[in-house]
């Protein structure tokens, strides 16, 4: 089992220029709050793979893989809803670079991998998550589950009260 890693240093692997090495880790990504409501990642400590390239001239090519479930209640029917999520990201950090090759996980080489895992999980999350793509939501009018209650689920709608005083007129 790979260990658990919050931050990991890249001077550590001892790269030389053009180097690279691929790692197995397991990170913990923190809970996401969307709307009021609490997403989190499952498992807990999600299975990474980090590849790291040590550039000429310093600096490093990092890129980080992994799938993860996010798991929380569905946005239209509020059942409970885990969708999998699969994340790809890369990152470059090359000292005095410029703004574009200036990770902002990256400082003194150390690299905060949960923050990042965590960033791009958020990131590569569906728009809306559900707990199935064709879910119907709930009935805005007495909020049962559409799903469950099935398509002859239906309310007769109350007359408009701007035409009361047409309904009164009596035309012969």
């Amino acid at each position: 089992m790979a260990p658990a890693t919050h931050d990991f240093d890249l001077a550590g692997l001892r790269l030389s220029p053009g180097e690279g090495r691929r790692l197995a880790l397991r990170v913990p990504i923190e809970p996401l709050l969307l709307g009021s409501e609490r997403y989190t990642a499952e498992p807990a400590q999600v299975p990474v793979e980090l590849s790291v390239s040590r550039m000429s001239g310093g600096g490093y090519a990092l890129r980080v893989r992994f799938s993860a479930a996010v798991r929380g209640p569905c946005m239209r029917c509020l059942s409970e809803a885990s969708p999998l999520v699969e994340v790809e990201a890369r990152e470059v950090d090359r000292p005095g670079g410029g703004d574009e090759l200036d990770s902002p996980y990256v400082h003194d080489e150390t690299l905060d991998l949960a923050g990042w895992a965590r960033d791009a999980f958020a990131l590569a999350m569906p728009v809306k998550i559900l707990c199935r793509e064709d879910c119907a939501g709930l009935c805005p009018v007495c909020a049962a589950d559409l799903n469950e209650a099935g398509p002859e689920h239906h309310h007769e709608s109350a007359p408009d009260p701007r035409w009361a005083k047409l309904r009164e007129l009596k035309l012969e």
